[in-house]
């Protein structure tokens, strides 16, 4: 191995260490004290829950684990958003799991918990997955009630989304494992079976306080909505659990007598392990964003076999196109080249950059994919599209506007990989989170945003440069110093992969050597859902 791959495996390992370092703090949730004060009610954890659930040594993938990172500060955060979510199998059965996390502000929903509740739903409803909701929450967090109540996508949203899967037939069970109080009410009951644990479930539209201000009567909490009020008296719930594990056991009994399900029918075969050793992955990837790399060396640790069919692998070389399988499922990839890379009129060009050639072989590649029912794999190393008076006589719009078309009515599943860069329009074209990825990851190495840190800085300094110019100010090369790195700290900080994963603009940050689990778990979660649309690119500019 040369130097520089040393280099790039320290940089990526050391990132990889930070990413368990941050992730070991997350998975605490409120605290040690807290979740031993959580113990001593005889209740598991949320992620103690999650664990006895699903089957013992089975493949599982947590979505927004760092949701809420850094946020809330003044409020004494929020750790994972106060929810864990994660896709695993129950009794051999792919399911998405929604565990409220008590030992963060009781369970109580912050604005960015109703976002990532919401996103397990989607995924559901996209999916057509089971949902299982394991609820233990005091309701809405009153000091931000009017970031988290009465809007389209707040906490309102989730019982509309309990009433539409319903209806769409898609499996919904809850387990009351702790509170369930005020609008929280209406989530169990509007599962398919809803499941109550003995003294430490309850269940009422206004707690006991509540009661003695509105009406003047005197009731305790479990008389009011506990276990036995709502097995044998109301009928609100389905089962009665002595303890957490026998609402847990119950829930895996239900789960096995479920029929199958009708699937998309993606092609898959037998899984084989990619021939090129897979951890090289980290002295490849450049500790540098502006390194170099050849993205077919990345490719061929994901597939399996190393095997890899390019399409068009002559034409509009800064972006890959082409066919594998990854853990047996047929896929079609779509990755930015970040090499320099020479055409055959002798032109020079810059890797990670999308040209007009580029954009017209991954229009038609994704065209071809959706008439062969073909799941597609965007992996992003992406500066944007190629700039400047050359390109803009070219068409660069154009043929930007067609890709962005053809991801935008892809009707197969997309799962996007985010490995360094994704600026700008480029995020877009290679399906960041606004073109409906199925499932978006990044890596350590990601950034996501408008354009770098540094380049920004530029920008900005340029326009506040000639702002103070114009006041007559003088502008020293220490004032342009202090003010380029005051913007550029700032503007890092967002870029981080960190701060997209605690907005859940991505759904997690993974350890390259899980992205093999995490397509294939994507890929097998949308083959629980048959395609019903026909892919059709509408118009567009030819």
């Amino acid at each position: 191995m040369d130097l520089n791959f040393n280099k790039n495996e320290d940089r990526n390992k050391l990132m990889l260490s930070q990413l368990r370092k941050r992730y070991a703090a997350v998975k605490l949730g409120g605290g040690k004290k807290r979740i031993e004060k959580h113990h001593s009610k005889g209740k598991l954890t949320a992620r103690e829950r999650i664990d006895y659930l699903l089957d013992k040594k089975s493949e599982q993938i947590e979505i927004g684990a760092f949701a809420g990172d850094g946020m809330y500060e003044e409020h004494g955060g929020c750790p994972s958003a106060g929810v864990v979510v994660k896709i695993g199998y129950v009794m051999g059965r792919q399911c998405i799991v929604v565990a409220n996390d008590a030992t963060v502000k009781a369970g109580a929903w912050f604005p960015i918990t109703g976002k990532k509740n919401l996103r397990a739903q989607e995924i559901a409803i996209e999916n057509r997955l089971p949902i299982i909701y394991l609820v233990d929450s005091a309701g809405v967090y009153l000091p931000m009630q009017d970031e988290i109540f009465p809007d389209k996508e707040h906490f309102g949203r989730i019982f509309r989304n309990n009433a539409v899967m319903s209806s769409m037939g898609i499996t919904q069970i809850a387990a009351v494992m702790g509170s369930c109080v005020a609008g929280g009410a209406y989530l169990p009951i509007m599962s398919d079976e809803a499941l109550i644990v003995d003294k430490t479930g309850s269940i009422f539209l206004a707690g006991s306080y509540l009661v003695k201000a509105a009406i003047g009567e005197s009731v305790d909490n479990e008389t009011l909505g506990g276990a036995t009020t709502h097995c044998e008296i109301s009928g609100v719930t389905d089962y009665k659990a002595e303890n957490d594990e026998a609402a847990l056991d119950k829930i895996r009994a239900i789960i096995d007598k479920m029929g199958d399900y009708e699937k998309a029918g993606f092609s898959r075969t037998e899984s084989s392990k990619p021939k090129e050793k897979e951890s090289d992955i980290y002295g490849i990837l450049p500790a540098s964003r502006s390194g170099q790399y050849d993205m077919h060396e990345i490719i061929y640790r994901l597939v399996d076999g190393s095997e890899f069919e390019e399409y068009k692998a002559g034409y509009g070389k800064t972006l890959i196109c082409g066919y594998a399988r990854i853990d047996g499922w047929a896929v079609g990839i779509v990755a930015n080249q970040r090499s320099v890379v020479k055409t055959k009129k002798g032109e020079m060009q810059f890797g990670g950059v999308i040209y007009s050639d580029s954009a017209d072989k991954a229009t038609r590649f994704i065209a071809n994919c959706n008439q062969k029912k073909i799941p597609l794999v965007f992996l992003q190393d992406v500066t944007g599209f190629m700039v400047g008076s050359k390109s803009e006589h070219g068409g660069i719009i154009k043929d930007g506007a067609k890709m962005v078309n053809a991801v935008s009515n892809s009707v197969v599943p997309k799962i996007t990989v985010i490995i360094g860069n994704s600026y700008g329009a480029g995020n877009y074209a290679m399906c960041g989170k606004a073109y409906d990825p199925r499932l978006i990851v990044s890596w350590p190495s990601a950034e996501l945003a408008v354009m770098s840190g540094n380049s920004a800085a530029k920008v900005l300094l340029q326009i506040e440069k000639s702002s103070l110019e114009k006041q007559g100010e003088k502008f020293t090369k220490a004032k342009e110093d202090e003010l380029y790195n005051r913007i550029k700290d700032r503007y890092d900080a967002q870029v981080s992969p960190y701060y997209a994963a605690a907005h859940i603009w991505t759904d997690a940050i993974i350890d390259p050597l899980d992205t093999r689990t995490w397509i294939s778990m994507g890929i097998e979660a949308a083959n629980h859902a048959p395609i019903d649309k026909k892919f059709n690119l509408g118009v567009i500019q030819v």
